[in-house]
């Protein structure tokens, strides 16, 4: 597959997978103790924009692997971790539907039912390391092989050291109206806003670099033969 394909495709499904994630938001602030048809949209909306995510990962590393060859391992770390996070979000996702469906009554289900305790480190911690270690991969190839502007390394590392900052909140219990605890709004929800519009961001940068890079290609064979296109 080309260069062009590939930042097309990544881009794409990054674009696709980040307006889910916005759509899946602002559903778990609507309400205090959310009704079954809100966990169930926001759990469905949240399962597809990760599935998608999975095609956004693997196009990531393999344009890594295409401008930089040298730079695999990098590209297995980004494929690695991100895989892992999506690993990660649907099992919580998977918990908050069956405590949503089995219990008789509306809770919210991230901090309540048989399943929410089980959700704290996969949501949070889990989550904030594989999502560090994604964005440090990402900006270390950017900033080396300048397949993306730079600006995308620098907010990259930027958002992996908020990632990480959220890592001590598991020692600030776990009520979700506090932004900073185990299951606090700012551990989960703002992280996963604040990681949509960032990867919208990324996502639309792939597909001006990818017009780009096609009307480089485009031009390149006149050039070289002196042809006139």
């Amino acid at each position: 597959m080309s260069e062009t394909a590939i930042r097309r495709y990544t881009g794409l499904f990054g674009l696709a997978a980040s307006l889910l994630i916005i759509l899946q938001v602002p559903l778990y602030f609507i309400y205090e103790t959310p009704p079954d048809w809100d966990v169930l949209t926001r759990s469905l909306l949240g399962i597809t924009g990760c599935t998608v995510y999975v095609v956004y990962f693997l196009g990531l590393s393999e344009l890594i692997r295409h401008v930089g060859p040298s730079y695999r391992w990098v590209a297995g770390i980004v494929q690695s971790a991100g895989l892992l996070w999506v690993a990660m979000v649907f099992v919580p996702q998977s918990m908050e539907v069956g405590a949503a469906i089995t219990v008789g009554h509306d809770i919210d289900t991230t901090t309540e039912g048989p399943f929410a305790g089980a959700q704290y480190l996969m949501q949070g911690a889990v989550s904030r390391l594989l999502m560090g270690l994604f964005l440090i991969a990402l900006g270390i190839a950017v900033s080396r092989l300048g397949l993306l502007p730079r600006w995308v390394a620098r907010s990259a590392h930027v958002l992996a050291a908020i990632n990480l900052a959220f890592l001590p909140a598991v020692y600030f219990g776990d009520d979700a109206a506090d932004f900073y605890s185990a299951q606090g709004w700012g551990t989960t929800a703002s992280m996963g806003a604040l990681w949509s519009v960032w990867t919208l961001a990324v996502s639309i940068s792939l597909l001006r670099g990818a017009r780009r890079t096609s009307l480089a290609t485009g031009t390149a064979p006149a050039v070289a033969t002196g042809t006139t296109p």
